[in-house]
């Protein structure tokens, strides 16, 4: 009785062994790669409690987060031949566990080498096909796309993914700067320049068109206006003759006309006036 409860001991102990040794557990920011005599049979990349055949099979946890890594400064030329200097950081992780397990040998050491190897040869490679005032220009999102693009293209054998390469600092040489600044500072005052004199060039057309315009204007205005005064003219004139057509009509006219003539000729302070007996004035009176 004795020795079967030992032999039932020593079973439950080799069962519970061989059940953990059976079972392993997966993260969410991981993979698992279940290995068989050193070669990758198959990867688990959802995370719980899975199994294995115990003792035969072994796991390897990869990780499947977004890693950073900061890369040393560096110089590079520009295509005009001017040095920069470059600080770059890059955000990257695995996409092919298998592929990673196999050119890298689980190392994120090595993956981490190859990363930065492949960001500083993608910077070298755009930064060396542009102008030094292209890339100044190129800034942020633009330059930042093109290096990670670049550098993805070389490592896509290691199952690996540059998701960004990021430029936290792109300056010039210390002996370069006052130059460079001193050039952009007299290209700039020469661009505003030369907008001066294009709007002033501008202006002085509009201003000519303008007063050439109200000229016409004018000139149009005052040609009507003479037109109508001839014809306000020609009306007064039909009027009057219409009015004063007999001899009677005239001779009130002509009244009236010589009552205001006495009345202008009486203007000031002097009051005597002295009349032909023959005027016309002088006759309203006898």
């Amino acid at each position: 009785m004795k020795k079967s409860k030992i032999i039932a001991a020593i079973v439950l102990i080799v069962a519970v062994f061989v059940f953990g040794n059976s079972i392993y557990t997966i993260a969410e920011n991981e993979y698992a790669a279940v290995t068989q005599f050193g070669k990758i049979q198959y990867v688990v990349s959802e995370a719980g409690a899975n199994f294995k055949v115990p003792f035969i099979q072994s796991v390897k946890k990869i990780p499947k987060e977004l890693m950073l890594y900061d890369i040393k400064q560096s110089d590079v030329i520009t295509s005009d031949k001017k040095s920069m200097i470059t600080d770059n950081y890059i955000l990257w992780r695995i996409t092919d566990p298998v592929k990673f397990a196999q050119t890298l040998n689980y190392s994120i050491g090595n993956a981490e080498d190859r990363s930065s190897v492949a960001s500083y040869n993608a910077t070298k490679n755009v930064i060396s096909s542009m102008t030094q005032d292209e890339i100044i220009a190129s800034r942020g999102t633009k330059l930042t796309e093109l290096i990670t693009n670049n550098a993805n293209s070389a490592i896509g054998q290691y199952g690996i993914e540059i998701v960004k390469t990021e430029i936290k600092l792109l300056d010039l040489p210390d002996d370069n700067k006052e130059a460079v600044y001193e050039r952009m500072i007299s290209e700039r005052n020469n661009i505003a320049a030369s907008f001066s004199a294009e709007g002033r060039s501008e202006a002085q057309k509009i201003m000519n068109q303008t007063d050439k315009t109200v000229t016409v204007m004018l000139a149009e205005a005052r040609k009507q206006a003479a037109v109508l005064e001839a014809e306000g003219e020609s009306e007064y004139m039909k009027k009057l003759a219409e009015a004063y057509n007999d001899e009677s009509k005239a001779d009130f006219y002509t009244y009236i006309r010589s009552l205001d003539a006495l009345k202008n000729s009486l203007q000031g302070e002097n009051k005597t006036l002295i009349l032909d007996k023959d005027s016309a004035i002088a006759r309203l009176f006898y």
